[in-house]
């Protein structure tokens, strides 16, 4: 499955992939383009960002740096046209204080529309595993 974007065919893993590694480079200017009008974000706790700007600010209070392993993905029609992508991996990265951690559970899911992410939810295990770390339980 795929969008069309002025009659060039995007692969919607390949876009979810390289929004994720643009993200990871903060390349913010390159995932910006990729997103459509209204696109917002709801990570756990159902803490809600309607700009990527507002994530990276809100993560520099959890963590240095979050890195994806990225296990498979799987896509499926949704309503309207859409296509829905679902990310599985592990995270990985450094805390505020210098360790590291790894092997934490993410699933992310992608609504893409035309070659544009609409939204984004994640889900993943980094309050369980990491909670006495970065003080979060």
């Amino acid at each position: 499955m795929s969008a069309v974007l002025n009659s060039v065919k995007i692969d919607p893993i390949e876009l979810v992939s390289e929004y994720l590694r643009t993200m990871e480079r903060r390349d913010l200017p390159a995932a910006k383009a990729m997103l459509a009008p209204g696109f917002h974000m709801v990570f756990p706790g159902g803490r809600r960002y309607d700009s990527i700007e507002a994530v990276v600010e809100g993560a520099k209070t959890r963590y240095k740096r979050a890195l994806k392993h990225f296990d498979h993905f799987d896509v499926a029609p949704g309503p309207d046209g859409t296509q829905i992508v679902y990310c599985f991996g592990t995270l990985y990265g450094e805390l505020l204080d210098g360790s590291t951690y790894e092997g934490i559970r993410y699933i992310d899911r992608f609504t893409v529309k035309d070659g544009k992410l609409l939204n984004t939810y994640v889900w993943n295990d980094m309050a369980e595993v990491l909670g006495d770390r970065i003080g979060r339980r």
